[in-house]
């Protein structure tokens, strides 16, 4: 099984039903995943923090929902992921691919990496940090303990995890 039906599998053995998108070269085999799924109402967004609304509106309307996002974007999520997402107690697990890591072949991707776990603390948002692809095994208790707590969590998911920048 690839990691990135196994990332969806969980996704849909939690409950989750609704999904939004930004664009990212990492992420793309899982956004092809629930692209695929029936059971997963799929619309990517063109913004972090739109996506973000879609998926309060989804959690409102009785789905359970999740975003698939790039860390470059946390910067401007920090309005809504305070006055909204956690202002009114959602759960929404963020998949976040990790870029500016060591290896990284794009400058300006490596100041935001610098900002992003930091920022995520200041908000008090749990954090789980993926490098190997055994550590999805933890992705289904993260699924959980979001919607047990009604927080929302960041898994994430750095180069390695997805097999290196395609020079290893």
């Amino acid at each position: 099984m690839s990691i990135d039906a196994r990332i969806v599998d969980d996704l849909v053995a939690n409950g989750i039903e609704f999904v939004t998108t930004v664009p990212c070269k990492q992420l793309a085999g899982v956004i092809d995943e629930v692209d695929r799924r029936e059971g997963i109402f799929h619309i990517p967004s063109n913004k972090e923090d739109e996506g973000m609304g879609l998926c309060a509106g989804a959690w409102m309307g009785g789905k359970r929902p999740a975003i698939i996002m790039q860390n470059t974007a946390i910067g401007v999520t920090i309005n809504t992921l305070a006055t909204l997402i956690q202002y009114y107690r959602m759960p929404l697990p963020m998949l976040i691919s990790y870029r500016g890591e060591l290896r990284e072949p794009v400058a300006c991707q490596v100041e935001m990496a610098v900002h992003t776990k930091a920022l995520l603390a200041q908000l008090n948002i749990p954090t789980y940090h993926f490098h190997r692809q055994s550590d999805v095994e933890e992705l289904d208790m993260i699924l959980k303990y979001t919607f047990m707590c009604s927080k929302p969590v960041a898994i994430l998911t750095d180069a390695n995890f997805w097999g290196g920048y395609g020079d290893q």
